[in-house]
């Protein structure tokens, strides 16, 4: 039987920190979050090595350090509402429900949702909400955010995004041409009409499927 509390501990160590993920609440959320419960069966093993793995729908689980970043890239607290695009497994949404109020998913594919849904209401995390929609489109109904993060990737910043974040809220997206040259953008809304935008990092993301997507 393996030891997977000890993998986990592993990659906090070797894979976040040793990578420089800092925040406190961001590596307890890491540590609490078992993503053994968000892959399939059969990758277990897996579950704590850093790289992505497939999931249903021909869609991945990300890697460790990178839900790990992008949570720290929002700059989150605990009176936080966050959108995410792209519900995936739910493991993003879980790990960033121990660290906001409340998380509001959008998902592309019914399956992946429900699937999801039925994991995070098994695990407890009830504080996340999820809708099978456009997720270029966010998630108006309860806009505005303080934060939203997208987990495909954009040929360009979605501006509905954009004006569902409040003022000094923080979008973080994936963005390029294809799927092989993307950057990791920060775009915080400075005024109503002003957004001051940063590159984090270069990556590689599934595209994002949708009306201001792909």
């Amino acid at each position: 039987m393996i030891d997977l509390s000890l993998r986990r501990e592993t990659m906090i160590g070797r894979d976040l920190k040793g990578r420089g993920i800092h925040n406190p609440a961001v590596l307890a959320a890491m540590r609490e979050i078992p993503r053994e419960e968000f892959v399939r069966p059969e990758l277990m093993e897996q579950a704590y090595e850093d790289h992505p793995l497939p999931i249903d729908e021909g869609q991945t689980i990300s890697q460790p350090f990178m839900v790990a970043y992008m949570a720290e890239s929002l700059e989150l607290s605990p009176t936080c509402r966050v959108l995410e695009i792209g519900t995936g497994s739910g493991y993003a949404a879980a790990v960033m429900s121990r660290l906001v109020s409340e998380v509001y998913t959008v998902e592309h594919f019914a399956g992946l949702a429900a699937s999801a849904g039925e994991r995070l209401r098994r695990l407890g995390y009830d504080n996340v909400r999820i809708f099978v929609g456009d997720g270029t489109l966010g998630w108006l109904e309860h806009a505005p955010y303080d934060a939203i993060v997208v987990t495909a990737g954009a040929p360009r910043v979605p501006e509905p995004l954009l004006e569902q974040l409040v003022i000094g809220g923080r979008l973080v997206v994936p963005v390029g041409p294809n799927h092989f040259v993307q950057y990791l953008i920060r775009v915080r809304r400075v005024k109503t009409d002003e957004y001051k935008q940063e590159n984090l990092m270069a990556v590689q993301f599934v595209p994002l499927i949708g009306a201001a997507g792909w």
